[in-house]
């Protein structure tokens, strides 16, 4: 994947009360891709997007961007990044131009080099028309998609989108994705956090999953699937065989998974003699199920395998108790 632009080496940050947000953690993330950060809320997902955009200190490690140490030279880190919280920031009471031309300013732009920039982004994400009506009057994926022109305005040669769809439309996640795509093939690297699975899956040429402030496991959307196995096994029975069925498989060494929806996945490495077991298991337990089949696994389900919950499940760090 070439060399790494950002690369981070048994990072640690510790809040107050001890909360390790970051347990020693090391990535490297190549120049020109999609790298996705992966986890369950209180992961160490944000504090990393802190520490690397120089917003937040850290106690041990290091963290470079660009070849530049971001405990050592932060200011020459900031002229080489954009970022995009997970919430817009951008002004109401401005107009979506002004806002921008604002940002491009503070990155030391010229005032005519800041409004040229200005037109360049905001046509390049579809506001042109929407330009010098105030923010207060733009819908919530057009402030997104405006936040993420002022990250812009200064040509980062790394941007950090912390959580960027969250609370949008799917129309406008689909724009959203659009955009970022455009941003790596002008040679941009995007490192993003997401609680969406969906979303890590057809943006990112390659994952990161933490848990803990800890990398669980790297690779692309693939690879990680292949930890699992090449198949999976999904079935539903009556809620009332729900507790047995799961108990059934647990003790039967099957590693199975309730699910929300209330079907039960159990990884199936052996594909379709993986589910022969799981029949002969229900079979003996008493149980039958009222739809079952083999597929391949979702993302979700890696997730599930090496963290034992979701992505939307908040950790604690057993430091911090």
């Amino acid at each position: 994947m070439g060399e790494p632009i950002i690369e981070v080496d048994g990072l640690v940050k510790t809040f107050r009360g001890g909360m390790r947000a970051l347990d020693g953690l090391t990535l490297r993330v190549p120049a020109g891709v999609i790298y996705a950060l992966l986890g369950p809320n209180g992961a160490g997902k944000t504090t990393l997007i802190r520490v690397l955009a120089t917003l937040l200190p850290f106690d041990q490690g290091t963290a470079c961007v660009a070849g530049v140490d971001v405990g050592r030279d932060p200011a020459a880190v900031r002229a080489l990044i954009g970022l995009a919280g997970q919430y817009a920031a951008v002004d109401d009471y401005l107009t979506g131009r002004e806002n921008v031309e604002m940002v491009g300013l503070l990155y030391g732009l010229t005032r005519r080099e800041a409004r040229r920039r200005t037109y360049e982004v905001l046509d390049r994400i579809g506001l042109v028309d929407a330009a010098d009506r105030p923010v207060r009057t733009y819908s919530g994926g057009m402030r997104r998609r405006l936040d993420l022109a002022a990250s812009l305005v200064g040509r980062p040669a790394v941007i950090f989108l912390d959580e960027p769809t969250t609370g949008v439309d799917p129309a406008s996640r689909r724009e959203l994705w659009a955009l970022i795509r455009e941003l790596v093939g002008a040679g941009t690297t995007v490192l993003l956090t997401t609680q969406y699975l969906e979303e890590a899956d057809r943006l990112a040429d390659r994952i990161a999953v933490i848990d803990h402030g800890r990398l669980v496991c790297e690779g692309t959307g693939d690879q990680l699937k292949d930890q699992v196995g090449a198949a999976v096994v999904e079935l539903s029975v009556p809620d009332i065989d729900r507790a047995r069925t799961l108990a059934a498989l647990t003790d039967a060494g099957a590693d199975p998974h309730g699910r929300d929806s209330g079907a039960v996945v159990v990884p199936a490495p052996l594909g379709a003699r993986s589910l022969h077991r799981v029949l002969r298991e229900l079979e003996a337990a008493g149980i039958a199920p009222e739809t079952i089949g083999l597929r391949k696994p979702t993302l979700d389900e890696v997730f599930l395998t090496l963290t034992g919950h979701a992505t939307g499940t908040p950790v604690l760090s057993a430091k911090a108790a």
